[in-house]
């Protein structure tokens, strides 16, 4: 016969050896406020330098490179520079290439582009207040950013924003500007420019000068006409019948 303190030994022994599997299941299924144990980093959270970010290896603090005098570039060609890179004569374009055709189809494409590659940033409207920017400052206000930054997102109607040339929206949207990743992979050239054609149209709406504004009266209307109800035809038969009886 097996000893009592060994029963309950063996007891306890199992007891204990569930608290484990319990702890595990209640981990996978309970919501946490706090992010979770993350042992293994990889190079999930690595030590970097990135764009923008001042480095004092260099006597000049940059973090990126010029590039070093007498480069000359083996692929990537750039004949027109206005139609590819928004620049003309050195300096940024201030008007569209003159390739494309500035049209209402064409602005509406540029906002299609602009809901798919911008508005979760910048948010519909363009103040910066899209739904990555809420999450993320969400989590930085809890602390849960996991040892990562993240900054408020610009309000492209801001006046300095507004402000900026034809050519150097459509650089910002290529090749990205402060901690903005650029889309130049992403988005193809001329709905790069379309981008910047609705951009350049939500600034305008905001800031629009109501004289500039066309009259409403010499804006064109259109009238729908009803359609002739049945108590119209039985008053217009009517009216033919007493129309034949009156002497």
């Amino acid at each position: 016969m097996v000893p009592r303190w060994i029963k309950y030994t063996l007891i306890v022994l199992f007891m204990l050896a569930l608290i484990p599997p319990a702890l595990i299941a209640r981990a996978r299924i309970v919501p946490k406020t706090h992010p979770r144990i993350h042992i293994i980093q990889n190079m999930d959270n690595q030590p970097k330098y990135v764009g923008q970010q001042p480095n004092l290896l260099f006597n000049d603090g940059r973090s990126m490179r010029p590039t070093v005098a007498g480069t000359i570039s083996q692929n990537d060609m750039v004949d027109d520079t206005h139609y590819a890179m928004g620049i003309v004569d050195g300096q940024w374009a201030t008007t569209f290439p003159g390739q494309l055709k500035i049209t209402t189809d064409f602005v509406l494409r540029g906002q299609e582009r602009f809901e798919i590659y911008c508005m979760p940033c910048h948010g519909a409207a363009g103040a910066g207040d899209g739904i990555i920017n809420q999450r993320a400052m969400q989590l930085l206000e809890q602390g849960l950013s996991t040892g990562t930054t993240w900054v408020q997102v610009k309000n492209i109607h801001e006046p300095q924003i507004v402000e900026q040339s034809l050519g150097q929206t459509y650089n910002t949207i290529t090749n990205g500007v402060r901690n903005m990743a650029g889309y130049g992979d992403q988005i193809g050239i001329e709905d790069r420019w379309a981008i910047v054609a609705y951009v350049k149209a939500l600034q305008e709406s905001r800031n629009a000068n109501p004289a500039t504004v066309p009259d409403a009266d010499s804006l064109p209307r259109v009238v729908e006409e009803a359609p002739a109800s049945d108590d119209a035809d039985t008053n217009a038969d009517q009216g033919d019948a007493d129309a034949e009886v009156a002497p």
